[in-house]
């Protein structure tokens, strides 16, 4: 790559928990020669992501080639957080072939690509493309509005209506955006699941648009990169609820970190963490979790009802303790009921 190239950028965008870590997991492993760069951004302080990212680096993408910024949404922070750190990873002395970037679970990806006109780095980076995850399950279910056959009702008899929920526009402007889809989970959601995710989807878009069913991020590398998209130069055709706005707010959207005590039962963390989902329509939680007797700490990863977690690799020198990031809507948020729940 010489010096006038342009580094291609692909935007990874998707709803919390539908799968972003898991395909730039995939990535990582399978690099096609490229040397890659990442940048993982997410929604509160504690950076899981960009840690479980950082247990993957090697010679194709180093530790100090993965970037996080954490408690702050990149396309709302362009100028202080965005910018500088695209410029850090362009300077370094082995400069990058290929920049992945995983937004927020709560990031609208359209004000992102508005970034890449900024001067000084409009020049240097285009974004190949922007690739939108959508967990298949969580869609069939109509999880993204509060019932899903009623807004398609309330629209057909009143187009001037407008029942979206703040979590039902940021996947639709997250979906408006992409130049590929992929509904993820396809193994938890079925032919029937993907088939009805797939109408939803197809719904909402604003072009026609390829969708494909992905399981734990498995997918062939060329298909989603090399698209050439030069999306930053395509913003017309992305429409988003807040064209017209200069910013957004995540003030629906809050997080708590909750520190809690070395577990001794796992099979009881998982359940509380189900009642969680089920009392307190929680969205999203993921952390880790210091287990007794083992020297290895727990990741967790929970969306809904739905926990998996496994043991990644040991505490080391890091102290064991353990923290899990709660997500949800504001109104949703009760810090004290998190907590008595999850025993902190």
């Amino acid at each position: 790559m010489t010096d006038l190239t342009k580094i291609p950028v692909t935007v990874i965008t998707g709803f919390l928990g539908a799968g972003k870590t898991t395909l730039i997991r995939h990535l990582m492993q399978n690099p096609q020669g490229k040397r890659l760069a990442i940048l993982v951004n997410e929604f509160g302080t504690v950076g899981v992501d960009g840690d479980i990212l950082k247990s993957c680096a090697d010679a194709n993408c180093p530790v100090e080639n993965i970037v996080e910024l954490a408690n702050g949404c990149i396309c709302c922070t362009v100028a202080d957080d965005f910018i500088p750190t695209i410029e850090a990873l362009m300077a370094m002395p082995e400069r990058p072939d290929h920049i992945l970037i995983e937004t927020s679970g709560l990031a609208l990806p359209k004000p992102l690509l508005k970034a890449f006109d900024w001067p000084a780095i409009r020049s240097r980076i285009t974004v190949d493309g922007v690739v939108a995850l959508a967990d298949a399950e969580a869609v069939a279910a109509g999880r993204f509005a509060p019932d899903v056959a009623a807004v398609d009702a309330q629209r057909a008899a009143d187009g001037s209506l407008d029942h979206e929920t703040p979590l039902s526009e940021v996947f639709e402007d997250q979906i408006a955006c992409a130049d590929i889809i992929l509904l993820t989970k396809a193994d938890l959601a079925g032919d029937a699941g993907l088939a009805a995710a797939r109408l939803v989807i197809e719904a909402e878009l604003p072009r026609k648009l390829p969708i494909l069913p992905v399981t734990d991020g498995t997918i062939d590398p060329r298909v989603i990169l090399g698209l050439n998209a030069a999306a930053e130069d395509d913003l017309a055709a992305r429409p988003s609820h807040h064209d017209g706005h200069d910013d957004h707010e995540h003030d629906d959207f809050e997080s708590v970190v909750i520190e809690l005590p070395e577990v001794g039962d796992i099979d009881d963390l998982v359940a509380r963490i189900q009642r969680l989902a089920r009392e307190q329509d929680i969205l999203r939680v993921k952390g880790y979790i210091a287990v007794q007797g083992k020297p290895m700490r727990l990741l967790v990863q929970a969306v809904g009802e739905r926990v998996r977690h496994q043991f990644d690799r040991p505490w080391g020198a890091s102290p064991r303790q353990s923290q899990l990031v709660v997500i949800a809507e504001h109104h949703d948020i009760d810090e004290a009921a998190i907590r008595a729940v999850l025993g902190a």
